[in-house]
């Protein structure tokens, strides 16, 4: 039994749950993120952000729609090729939802640590669309999923059918599956460090990991998203960081050569 039973389809949430979440997530952060109370937990000043960032958030705004217009348009016809409206779906047991999970972590990043990194090493990929991302230079929430139009398709949308099939999961496990990665997602480039945030802590994949790959000294570095770094550490491509003090007040995650 889940709360939108008998009011919308696991198809329909599946596809549009996650794109609200994400507003009401990355817009809560977006919301805090210049308080006074809360620039001691800033991994770059206000100052950095309006000096450095060569996108306006209005900018910003258009593309993530443009992204999750394509995003819904996927996920529909995903969600309609797999589907059978002839037989009654049973949901299987939370152990093998677990299970389902789990694999569709690590397709999904495998899938965008290989797709990631190719886009950095490849000078015309990068130069005409991955760039596009990194004009973000200090991240913030909203900012995202802040892609070229090709590459929220190849990276994200492509990657989250992928997870989808691979593991095998039904439409209502796949709710709440893109509805955290979404949440992961958006806290990984709230840039701010908080001291209760338990993704932060639970995962090494964090916040100040990607924020290390948003930087100039760790853009062939720290390529896996969103959630474990294992391939960054196979490949030697993870980059250690100290998160330091700064003098004018907040935190700063300063790389660290292994």
């Amino acid at each position: 039994m889940v709360p939108w039973e008998g009011y919308a389809s696991d198809e329909t949430m599946g596809t549009f749950a996650p794109i609200l979440l994400y507003w009401v997530y990355a817009g809560g952060y977006q919301l805090v993120l210049h308080r006074r109370p809360l620039q001691r937990y800033r991994l770059h000043t206000r100052a950095e952000e309006e000096d450095k960032n060569l996108v306006t958030l209005p900018a910003v705004v258009r593309g993530v729609l443009l992204q999750q217009l394509v995003q819904a348009i996927v996920a529909m016809i995903l969600f309609m090729i797999t589907s059978d409206s002839s037989t009654v779906l049973v949901q299987p047991s939370m152990v093998v939802q677990s299970f389902q999970f789990l694999v569709a972590m690590l397709v999904m990043d495998t899938w965008q640590y290989f797709v990631h990194r190719y886009m950095h090493q490849n000078k015309f990929l990068y130069r005409h669309i991955h760039s596009q991302h990194h004009r973000l230079i200090v991240p913030y929430a909203i900012g995202a999923l802040y892609n070229h139009p090709l590459e929220g398709l190849l990276l994200d949308t492509l990657g989250g059918a992928m997870s989808f099939l691979v593991s095998g999961m039904t439409p209502r496990t796949a709710v709440f599956f893109f509805c955290f990665a979404v949440l992961k997602t958006v806290d990984d480039h709230c840039g701010l460090w908080l001291p209760y945030n338990i993704f932060q802590h639970l995962f090494q994949n964090n916040t100040a990991y990607h924020d290390i790959h948003h930087q100039l000294q760790g853009t062939k570095y720290n390529y896996s998203q969103p959630f474990f770094s294992i391939w960054d550490r196979i490949l030697g491509t993870h980059m250690a960081y100290d998160l330091v003090s700064r003098k004018e007040g907040g935190l700063e995650a300063r790389p660290l050569r292994d």
